[in-house]
């Protein structure tokens, strides 16, 4: 109870139940429909508009979501309208965008804390990132509670999706919108190289366990929770890196969840 008196402390247990919530929300989608890699992708992307936004004296967040969005929009488009395969659209958006990030950074004459950009620091988070953070997670909450059904349909079958009249084409590049804004939002308390596993591990653990996606999304809410409020405490009282420490604590939990259900599987076979 005595870290809760700081202020410091207050702010990152609240940000980190918001990131978590965002989070469980977007990692059901990512997993069903296989976008670990475009999340991978869309974080290092993140890379180049905080350079930008670093140099020109703008909010880092800011120029990084721009980047963020317009590498996720390419990605699709490429992977929809290109004749190149998912993998090879994102590893060329990617690598470029952290390509620009580094060369942008080399005219940057002022000091920057990469490693945090990098890693995350939960427990620096700022009153106006703490909003934004909040009016993020109800946006995308709400628009993935409209549209919930609609997404499903286009997550298991785009083709009998778009033959029932769902617009498939805009709901999967609003749902890549959605990716990116988490990750920038995640940005901060895990860091760029670590967001993707936050939006993999919730929904990846849950599979494990759930028998419907119903109790997938159940599951994915509640290890995403736990794991990030548990990483926060670990992480104060041991003096470690939060980003990495929420990260290695839900890694953890998912090969918990893992082993279990290769048991559960076998018995039932036996």
């Amino acid at each position: 109870m005595e870290m809760l008196g700081y202020v410091f402390v207050q702010r990152a247990l609240v940000a980190g139940i918001l990131v978590a919530l965002l989070c469980a929300f977007v990692s059901f989608f990512v997993v069903l429909k296989r976008l670990a890699f475009i999340g991978n992708g869309i974080a290092h992307a993140a890379f180049g508009g905080i350079a930008v936004g670093l140099v020109t004296g703008l909010n880092p967040l800011f120029t990084a979501s721009l980047l963020a969005i317009s590498s996720a929009w390419v990605i699709g488009w490429l992977s929809r309208k290109g004749r190149l395969p998912e993998d090879t659209a994102i590893g060329i958006a990617f690598t470029a965008a952290m390509a620009l990030g580094l060369i942008i950074l080399n005219f940057y004459k002022g000091y920057v804390d990469i490693f945090s950009y990098l890693f995350g620091n939960i427990l620096t988070v700022s009153l106006p990132e703490l909003r934004l953070l909040g009016v993020v997670t109800i946006v995308v909450i709400i628009f993935l509670g409209i549209y919930f059904h609609d997404l499903l349909a286009l997550t298991f079958d785009e083709e009998t999706a778009e033959a029932t009249g769902v617009p498939v084409t805009p709901l999967y590049f609003a749902l890549l919108t959605l990716l990116a804004l988490t990750v920038i939002v995640a940005v901060k308390v895990v860091g760029i190289l670590l967001t993707s596993a936050l939006i993999v591990l919730p929904a990846a653990t849950g599979y494990q366990l759930a028998k419907d996606y119903r109790r997938l999304l159940a599951y994915s809410l509640l290890v995403s929770i736990l794991t990030v409020l548990s990483g926060i405490l670990v992480s104060y009282y041991l003096d470690l890196p939060s980003g990495a420490t929420i990260v290695l604590i839900a890694s953890f939990v998912f090969l918990l969840a893992f082993l279990y259900g290769q048991y559960v599987r076998r018995i039932r076979e036996d």
